[in-house]
C-alpha cells in the first residue's frame, strides 16, 4: 500500500478502472477521496484506496455494486476474506473479470491495473491507462513498461489455457487506436525515409505500430505497409519510394525467412539500412549487412540515425 495521497487518475490506473467509474462510486456509494487541502482537488488516502480495492474486487466477482460498497465502507481489516464471510457472488470460480489473472512480472501498478481492466474487457479504462502513459512518458516507455508486460502475460496465459483470445483482441485494438492517435497528432512535415513492414505471413503488427508512433513522436517521416507483406511487394515498394531504412518485423521463426532480407539487399534501390526486428529472426541466420535491433529503443535510434545522416549529407 502506498503512503502518499493519490489523484483520481492515479487511483484509476492502479485499480484498472475508468475515472468515470471512480466518480460513480463516489457519488452513489460514498467511496470518495477523504483528504482535502483548501484550494486543491481532494486526494485519495491509503485507506480510501484499500476500500476501493475491495469494491473493485467484489464487483469483478459478481457482487452487486451496492452490496460491495457496504463491505468496502467497513475498515479494510474486516473485509470479506473467505467463503464463510464473503457475500455470495452471481458467478463463482472467477477473478478480476471472469477469468485467470494476467501475469505482468515486475511491472508496476499501472501495468497491473491495465491487466485488470483488460480482463474485465473494459475499453474505457484500457484507453485511459494507455493515453495517460503516452502523455506522461512517451511511446517507447509506454511500450516497454506498460503494454509489453501485459501483452506478454496474455500470451503466456493463452499458451497455457488456449483462452483470453477476447482479451487479446480488445487490448490490441485499444493499443492500435492509441498509437494511431499519436501518429495523427505528430504527422511530420519531412518526407518519409523509413519503411515499415511485417514479414511475409506475419500478422502481429503491434510492435511495428509502436515503432511508427515513436517515429512520429520524434518528428520522423515513415511509411507503414502493415501485416503480411510478401517479399516481392516489399521490394517493389522499396524501388518505388527509395527509403533510407527498412524495418521488417517477424514475431515467430515461421515467418522469419532470410530470403526476404536478401531480396531487399539485392534491390536496385537498396536502402542504407535494413533492420530485422522481432524475436523471429536469428542473428546467425541474417545476411551480411542486416542489423537486428534488440528492442524498440534501439530500432528507433538506428532509424533516426540514418534519417539524420541523410539530412546532413543533403545540406553539406
Amino acid at each position: 500500500m502506498v503512503d502518499e495521497a493519490l489523484s483520481a487518475g492515479a487511483v484509476a490506473r492502479r485499480l484498472g478502472v475508468a475515472v468515470t467509474t471512480l466518480r460513480t462510486w463516489h457519488q452513489r456509494y460514498g467511496l470518495g477521496p477523504s483528504e482535502h487541502v483548501p484550494g486543491h482537488h481532494r486526494r485519495y488516502t491509503p485507506a480510501d484506496l484499500a476500500r476501493l480495492e475491495i469494491m473493485r474486487r467484489l464487483t469483478a466477482q459478481g457482487v452487486t455494486p451496492a452490496e460491495a460498497a457496504r463491505w468496502a465502507r467497513r475498515a479494510p481489516d474486516t473485509a470479506p476474506t473467505d467463503a464463510g464471510t464473503r457475500p455470495r457472488a452471481r458467478t463463482t470460480g472467477t477473478r478480476d473479470g471472469g477469468g485467470l489473472t494476467i501475469p505482468v512480472g515486475r511491472a508496476g501498478p499501472a501495468a497491473r491495473g491495465l491487466a485488470r481492466a483488460a480482463m474485465r474487457l473494459d475499453p474505457v479504462a484500457v484507453n485511459e491507462a494507455i493515453a495517460h502513459a503516452i502523455e506522461a512518458d512517451g511511446v517507447v516507455a509506454t511500450w516497454d513498461r506498460l503494454l509489453r508486460p501485459v501483452l506478454v502475460g496474455i500470451g503466456e496465459r493463452h499458451a497455457a489455457t488456449a483462452g483470453l483470445i477476447e482479451v487479446e483482441h480488445l487490448i490490441s485494438r485499444c493499443v492500435s487506436e492509441a498509437f494511431a492517435a499519436v501518429t495523427r497528432a505528430g504527422a511530420p512535415a519531412e518526407p518519409p525515409r523509413v519503411l515499415l513492414a511485417c514479414a511475409d505471413e506475419e500478422q502481429h503488427s503491434l510492435p511495428l505500430e509502436a515503432l511508427a508512433a515513436a517515429l512520429a513522436e520524434a518528428g520522423a517521416g515513415y511509411r507503414m505497409l502493415g501485416a503480411r507483406v510478401p517479399a516481392a511487394a516489399l521490394v517493389e515498394a522499396v524501388n518505388r519510394t527509395g527509403p533510407a531504412a527498412v524495418v521488417i518485423w517477424s514475431h515467430t521463426r515461421a515467418t522469419a525467412d532470410p530470403a526476404q532480407l536478401a531480396a531487399l539487399l539485392a534491390a536496385p534501390r537498396r536502402p542504407l539500412l535494413v533492420l530485422a526486428a522481432g524475436p523471429g529472426w536469428l542473428a546467425d541466420s541474417l545476411p551480411a549487412g542486416v542489423v537486428r535491433p534488440v528492442d524498440l529503443t534501439e530500432a528507433l535510434s538506428l532509424a533516426l540515425a540514418v534519417r539524420d545522416s541523410l539530412d546532413q549529407s543533403t545540406t553539406d
